[in-house]
Parts: C-alpha cells; structure tokens; sequence
C-alpha cells in the first residue's frame, strides 16, 4: 500500500485524531490526514522527530543493539504513537507512522496492532 492508503487505514482506526508518514532525518511530513484546528499534524512530526532522534542517541550511548519498535506517549486525553518502519519496508532509514489517538474512544492494544499491519504492508 502506498502512503495516501495507509493513513487511510490508520485513520479507521478506531478513536484516531490524526496520522503522518514522517521523516525523522529532515522533520519533514511526507503525508498526513486528520488533525484539526488543535493538531498541526506539520508540527506534531517536527516535534516527534526530536523525540526519536533523542531516543536513539540514548540508545547508542548505552551501547544497546537493538531497534525501537514504538514509542507511546500518553496524555490525558489522548495517545500519541509513533512507529520506526521496518528496515525491509522502506527506502531510507528514517521513516516513522505516526497515530494521535482519542485516549476514551481507542484501545491502545488493537490500534497498536492495527499500525503494525499497516506498517508491514506498506512501501515507500
């Protein structure tokens, strides 16, 4: 699947704000779909690479030979969830999806889930 269907699936998510295909190297959005007038789904990517970009350094400094998976960030009222693409399913090495959840409409397990699948199917 290609990106313009894999927010689409990510967005019948149950519970979803907003997604994005992000490019941690640059910030840059390479699409996104939701958000509103309260997500700037733009700045949201801006800000969520640095929280990769920060999560990988203390990866290397501990010297840990591992790959992040996902990273969630809980808020009161809502999940942010940000997923490192497979090494297989992309073309350059830094891409994430990145899921804004409604905390009382979604469940976290299956949505975590579902962005898997749509991770694995997928190509860049």
């Amino acid at each position: 699947m290609n990106i313009d269907t894999a927010l689409k699936e990510a967005m019948a998510i149950t519970g979803a704000v907003g997604a994005a295909v992000v490019d941690y190297d640059s910030g840059m959005s390479l699409g996104s779909l939701g958000g509103g007038d309260w997500l700037d789904l733009d700045v949201a990517a801006a800000g969520n690479t640095e929280v990769v970009r920060s999560k990988l350094r203390v990866m290397s400094a501990l010297q840990l030979n591992d790959d992040i998976e996902d990273i969630l960030i809980t808020l009161r009222r809502q999940y942010h969830l940000i997923r490192l693409l497979e090494p297989s399913k992309r073309d350059t090495s830094t891409l994430f999806l990145y899921l804004v959840l409604d905390r009382e409409r979604a469940n976290l397990a299956m949505a975590r889930l579902q962005l898997k699948r749509i991770e694995a199917d997928l190509v860049v």
